[in-house]
């Protein structure tokens, strides 16, 4: 299955997800048959599990443009960035929604800008602390607490947040274990 198809599978079944939990929604894409361990359908299944959680909460979004809008930005990322550009597709993900919510370009000056830079940096600056090699579901949750963080705060609106265990670590060979903030 291509990138693409992927990409169109998260889109098509990230609609049926009724919670408010982008987490949850996470995890139970994660486990579908077309989602590898890691890859680049993160960069898509990410900010799309933040998209639908903030709908279903209450957020003003369109939905369907919205989603279509991720899909797009999600399909610019190539895979591997992380550690061949330094920025971790998760984190970008979650960045696209957040401009995808707020309209923000790279020419807006009414604060959103920055705001998504310093929910980017903040979230990187954490993955930079655990070091590697990549993981692509550690990376999500990290994206996903500096995430919904944002939300609360800018938005108002109470998307759901626990700390998760991790429940992928034995399909990952690189698993980083102990080191990790979510094995166990």
């Amino acid at each position: 299955m291509t990138i693409e198809e992927k990409a169109n599978r998260i889109i098509e079944d990230i609609r049926n997800e009724k919670g408010v939990n982008p987490i949850k929604m996470f995890k139970s894409m994660a486990k579908k048959e077309y989602i590898s361990i890691h890859g680049p359908e993160h960069h898509i299944l990410d900010g799309a599990c933040l998209l639908m959680a903030y709908h279903n909460a209450g957020g003003k979004i369109d939905i369907d443009s919205a989603l279509e809008k991720l899909l797009k930005e999600g399909l610019r990322m190539p895979g591997a960035m992380c550690g061949l550009w330094g920025i971790c597709g998760a984190i970008t993900s979650i960045g696209a929604a957040l401009s995808i919510i707020d309209g923000t370009g790279p020419l807006s000056e009414d604060g959103t800008w920055g705001d998504h830079m310093a929910f980017t940096s903040s979230a990187i600056g954490e993955l930079g602390q655990i070091n590697g090699p990549r993981c692509c579901k550690r990376d999500a949750m990290i994206a996903f607490k500096h995430g919904i963080e944002y939300v609360r705060q800018h938005y108002g609106v109470q998307i759901e947040y626990e700390k998760q265990h991790c429940e992928f670590s034995s399909q990952n060979q690189q698993c980083i274990k102990e080191r990790c903030p979510f094995f166990g």
